[in-house]
């Protein structure tokens, strides 16, 4: 089972499905895709280990259905409209049937739909005074050629060309806007249109070249409600574990659950790092807000609720419709299985905790109904619900309708019966208003309990209200572990019509692979980016008329601000010369406690002030301008004009900080600051984690604090150039601070150890380049001691072809010459290196190396007498020294025999000498 079948009964009967013959045992195996996959794949083994089975539900009275069967009964005979009613509460389904939606599906079918193709549909003969029904011509036909509850989800097949095999599928409304010529991708694979058939596009290679990435639109099947109660109960166990380490986690997954090590390891190293990152792993006792910026400065806001789709469309949707209604933006939305995102604009500023109050259970269903029908979700399940109740024949004349004319006529039934759904938006005044038909009050409730689950939705928002479910907001400097899949939104979670490669979350820039350390500290504003944003806001004049520009721009500057700034002086002369041009003034508020406090103000900006303090007196005293650009009306607009301005010169600040330059309450001044809120234009958070006060920021003075903090992690791990590199391996080497002496020997080799290199550039290049003066002698005396020895960790070279093109099985071995990479390694580290190499040598190992008669005859009298020098070889072998030479160099290649010491070695692969001393390995 490639990734999660989303529920467990799916996932037990495709195993149950296995081993069918006698004594066979049905197995199954798991491949998650993602590591929000794992997390439900080993809820699912652990819920199936606990024998849970998802619950059945039943749909009660679809009426699309009752409509097809409606036809095809009467298309049998004709019935008694009371008889035919009593006949199908008979069914399950339908015992509880409303005899008025009844009434009104026979109307719909006797009376028909007046389209632009003319009047269809009408099946029926109803006879309102006898009561009876009867079957038009053609309706018997259009039942048997039509029936079924299955719709036809339209997804095109990909065929490649020439090789005429399948590559994937397209959904139907890409496939409807794409033409031939148009590349997009599947996979890592761009792919161009040849020509688009009913059901069937034909690509080609497009080698490469860019492409646009397809888009889907509708829903995939929701995880049952049992899976994701199961994915929230083993998160809380988790979080438990969790908090005594990894020592308890780890045992538990693999013992408890029987997962792979490496299974194990990958979901304890994700949720470790998802809870250092939010303090708590997501479950339905306990949701997570979690709120950060994208690289443009805007800003995403995740919900944590692993609830199933079902329920998270639905809050999404509701979600998404309240949000534009009360900041006038429209949204770009997706929902998974245990995340819902929205993409803020830039005017949404809001408390998180604020976001659980935005949606009431008892008007959200009002609101979701509203949100559906702008949503691609209603205009397909439409269509499937014409198909079914016959309104929109999938068959005629013994022929397949087309995708686009079955979708044309599906708008041409929905612009006739429910105007509103096509009307335009400018001629909208309020809510649409939704119809009491049959089929749009089906396809309402399909979307509602089907598609999501409005019923849940509104127990979830009961229990939020009622404080039963804990809230947990966090502010993050990037995307926290958990938020990665729905950054990346798998086909199907998006809840607008935006494609793929428009959607805003592209902005955001994810650390892929993160531990939890370094997890913790994406709640954590740097205080040195804190710092260096707030230098860069406040102005530092050079003149007089920057002087006078930053007076405006920052509403007014205190006395002691110019005091502690490092450019008193300047400040000073600059004010003096504006005051000489009466351009700016100096006042003390007269409410203020604080003595010999000044503001100085613009000239633009006196008329604000005198506003907030009526008995204002200003040095100099001179008349107020009138300049539009700074007029307000009330005491309260001035107030909040002079906050924004002087958040856009501070960083972080608190409430009480802003009040006490003006002598101020904090009141007047919160009020200002939840007006600016509103407009976006302030964020409220805890950014200076050493300050506990509830702190405000200006919106784009945070993004670039968030920015400031993410660049200083990322050159933490910036990688050094080419020249630092390549002057750290030289001193590593010891090639700028070279040795002396054996023991400084003894420390290069030990730093090589392993290394394979050519057997004559040890004593030529490697070993004079990292010493003052090398003597041969000190590696032969550390190999004739036993601190280290030489061998080929590889011993022997690939197979090679036969002149006939065959693979020979037998190895090529040769003697060792100059070139043959050999390693020094300490000989009490020799277990270990052969132990490495144990998987190669156990294939070339004696037993199954077929050695030649010489080469076993030298063998034995190594074994039988111990080393023996090459002439003491060739005199007890009674070989000649050539057939003995070949001996000993396919006992060397194969690993049998080894030269004795360096200075065997360098005999050995010196053909003028023969005194090397042999001895079995």
């Amino acid at each position: 089972q490639i990734g999660s079948p989303r529920a467990i009964s799916a996932f037990l009967q495709r195993v149950g499905r296995s081993g069918h013959a006698i004594g066979a045992l049905p197995k199954g195996r798991l491949f998650p895709i993602t590591r929000d996959d794992l997390v439900e794949c080993t809820a699912m083994l652990h819920a199936i280990k606990q024998d849970q089975l998802d619950q059945i539900h039943i749909p009660v009275a679809p009426l699309d259905v009752l409509a097809q069967q409606i036809v095809a009964e009467v298309a049998s005979r004709e019935w008694p409209e009371q008889e035919l009613y009593a006949q199908l509460k008979r069914a399950w389904p339908y015992h509880q049937l409303d005899k008025h939606e009844f009434s009104e599906v026979i109307r719909m079918l006797a009376e028909g739909f007046s389209t632009r193709r003319g009047r269809r549909s009408a099946y029926l003969y109803r006879d309102v005074v006898n009561g009876r029904l009867r079957a038009r011509r053609g309706a018997r036909l259009v039942a048997v050629t039509n029936g079924g509850a299955i719709p036809d989800q339209f997804d095109y097949d990909v065929i490649l060309q020439p090789e005429g095999f399948s590559v994937g599928s397209l959904n139907e409304d890409f496939a409807f806007e794409s033409l031939p010529g148009d590349i997009f991708q599947l996979g890592n694979t761009a792919y161009r249109m040849l020509k688009i058939e009913q059901g069937r596009v034909f690509v080609e290679d497009a080698h490469g070249q860019p492409p646009t990435i397809p888009f889907w639109f509708g829903e995939a099947p929701g995880r049952s409600d049992e899976l994701s109660l199961a994915v929230s109960q083993l998160r809380q166990h988790i979080d438990k574990l969790l908090e005594r380490g990894k020592d308890e986690t780890l045992p538990w997954l693999t013992q408890e659950l029987h997962l792979p090590i490496a299974a194990a390891q990958q979901l304890y190293e994700y949720l470790a790092a998802a809870k250092a990152a939010l303090s708590v792993l997501p479950t339905q006792e306990t949701l997570v807000f979690e709120r950060f910026f994208d690289e443009t400065g805007d800003m995403h806001f995740v919900i944590h609720s692993p609830f199933g789709s079902r329920i998270n469309r639905a809050w999404g949707l509701a979600l998404r419709k309240r949000f534009c209604r009360k900041f006038n933006f429209e949204l770009q939305a997706a929902a998974t299985e245990d995340n819902v995102i929205l993409s803020l604009g830039p005017t949404h500023s809001f408390p998180l905790q604020e976001v659980a109050h935005y949606l009431n259970s008892n008007t959200v269903r009002d609101i979701l109904i509203q949100a559906l029908l702008a949503a691609p979700m209603f205009g397909t399940r439409w269509r499937w619900n014409t198909n079914i109740a016959l309104a929109v024949p999938r068959n005629r004349n013994g022929k397949k309708v087309p995708a686009q004319f079955q979708r044309n006529d599906a708008e041409d039934m929905i612009a006739v019966i429910f105007p509103d759904q096509l009307a335009c938006f400018e001629n909208l005044a309020g809510d649409r208003e939704v119809p009491d038909h049959p089929l749009v009050k089906q396809t309402i409730d399909d979307c509602l309990h089907d598609i999501m689950d409005i019923d849940g939705l509104e127990r979830l928002l009961s229990r939020l209200t009622s404080g039963d479910i804990q809230l947990v907001a966090r502010d993050l400097t990037t995307p926290s572990p958990l938020a990665q899949e729905i950054l990346n939104a798998n086909p199907y979670a998006f809840l607008d019509d935006a494609p793929a490669e428009e959607r805003r979350t592209l902005a955001v820039q994810q650390r892929r692979f993160i531990d939890p350390q370094s997890a913790a500290e994406l709640g954590h504003l740097d205080i040195d980016a804190i710092n260096a944003v707030c230098e860069e806001a406040w102005p530092e004049p050079r003149d007089a008329d920057e002087c006078h520009d930053a007076l405006i721009m920052s509403a007014f500057i205190t006395q002691t601000e110019i005091n502690n700034s490092g450019h008193a002086s300047l400040w000073h002369s600059s004010l003096s010369t504006l005051q000489t041009q009466q351009r700016a003034v100096s006042i003390t508020p007269a409410q203020t406690d604080i003595q010999n406090e000044i503001l100085w103000i613009a000239v633009e900006r006196l008329s604000q002030f005198q506003l907030l303090f009526p008995h204002l007196q200003s040095k100099p005293d001179i008349p107020i301008i009138d300049d539009s650009s700074y007029q307000v009306n009330d005491k309260e607009q001035a107030m909040v004009e002079i906050i924004r301005s002087r958040l856009e010169a501070l960083g972080p600040v608190t409430a009480p900080q802003l009040a006490k330059p003006l002598g101020m309450g904090t009141n007047d001044i919160n009020i200002a600051l939840l007006a600016l809120e509103q407009e976006g234009f302030v964020i409220r958070g805890q950014f200076i984690d050493t300050v506990r006060e509830t702190q405000w920021c200006e919106r784009r003075l945070l993004a670039r604090i968030h920015r400031y903090t993410l660049k200083r992690l990322r050159s933490e791990i910036q990688p050094v150039s080419a020249a630092d590199f390549m002057r750290y391996l030289f001193h590593w080497q010891g090639l700028d601070e070279k040795a002396d002496g054996q023991e400084a020997l003894a420390q290069i080799l030990q730093q090589l150890e392993g290394l394979p290199l050519s057997a004559a550039a040890w004593e030529k290049y490697i070993l004079p380049a990292r010493m003052d003066l090398y003597i041969p002698q000190w590696l032969d005396n550390l190999c004739s001691s036993g601190r280290f020895t030489w061998l080929r960790l590889a011993t022997q070279k690939p197979r090679t072809s036969n002149t006939d093109g065959k693979v020979s099985s037998k190895p090529r071995l040769s003697t060792p010459v100059r070139q043959t990479p050999i390693c020094i390694i300490a000989r009490q580290n020799l277990p270990v290196w052969k132990a490495l190499t144990e998987s190669t040598s156990t294939e070339l190992a004696a037993p199954h190396v077929q050695l030649s008669a010489h080469a076993d005859k030298v063998l034995g009298l190594l074994k039988l007498q111990g080393a023996l020098f090459f002439d003491d070889l060739v005199a007890a072998s009674g070989l000649l020294r050539t057939q003995t030479e070949n001996a000993l160099g396919e006992l060397v290649a194969t690993g049998q025999v080894s030269a004795d010491g360096f200075a065997g070695l360098r005999a050995l692969i010196t053909p003028t000498s023969k005194k090397v001393g042999f001895s079995n390995t």
